[in-house]
């Protein structure tokens, strides 16, 4: 501030001391319109208050104003901003700093326009919402899949119709299934380990012409062969066990 802005040390420190002010937000309001406040001098900061109090009126009578912190260290690193400035954070034990921020940018819009456009806006950081819904899935010992596909259906070879007739079946029994067609097997195998899916069925030629297929478990490695009329329920029977 003192270096890079100009301002005097005196004037530093005074912002040092509003910044620690951080509470609840009537209380604080309430503290920074009494008699004597600092903020009263200044037409700017009176006219924010006075906002502030609106805001925060509404908050109350929505019933929300408990999970608001009325904190005066906010700053936002971008200079668009005209008018409240928020984050939102998460409050569990997973801590990523804030999930979602914005503000009040009246003249934003404008700078790309003909017109003076007033809006307020946020983002969400959607990285830090996954991080802490991995972390949440952890503690459940819940396992995190970057899909919800319970079945791969994997076809030797490149018999595109038969993995189509196949996954169909399964799609029609409310079975959340994808299929993947390839010459080696381990390609296949590879798919489903990497996405975590469960189950497999496995047809190649002398499946085909056996009428079978081969159910695998992902997890277990463990094979199983059962008659191609029958993978369905077979299936069904496995995935609500």
């Amino acid at each position: 501030m003192v270096e890079e802005k100009g301002l005097t040390v005196e004037t530093a420190d005074k912002i040092g001391n509003f910044v620690k002010e951080r509470g609840s937000p009537l209380v604080l309001l309430s503290k920074l319109k009494q008699e004597g406040s600092k903020f009263l001098e200044n037409n700017s900061s009176k006219v924010a208050l006075d906002d502030l109090e609106i805001l925060f009126q509404a908050l109350e009578k929505s019933k929300c104003v408990d999970k608001v912190v009325f904190d005066l260290s906010l700053a936002r690193g971008l200079d668009y901003y005209t008018g409240v400035i928020y984050e939102a954070v998460f409050k569990g034990e997973t801590q990523v700093g804030s999930i979602a921020a914005g503000g009040r940018y009246d003249n934003l819009i404008g700078m790309f326009g003909t017109k003076q456009v007033p809006a307020v806006g946020v983002s969400l950081g959607i990285e830090r919402v996954f991080t802490i819904m991995e972390q949440l899935q952890k503690e459940r010992n819940q396992t995190i899949r970057a899909s919800e596909t319970q079945v791969l259906v994997a076809l030797l070879g490149d018999k595109l119709p038969q993995a189509a007739e196949l996954v169909s079946e399964l799609w029609n029994a409310k079975v959340k299934a994808e299929f993947m067609v390839h010459k080696k097997v381990m390609k296949l195998i590879d798919r489903a380990r990497e996405s975590k899916i469960p189950w497999m069925v496995i047809v190649g030629e002398r499946e085909l012409n056996e009428g079978i297929v081969k159910l695998k478990n992902i997890d277990t490695t463990v094979e199983e062969t059962v008659p191609r009329s029958k993978f369905v329920e077979e299936l069904q029977r496995r995935l609500n066990q």
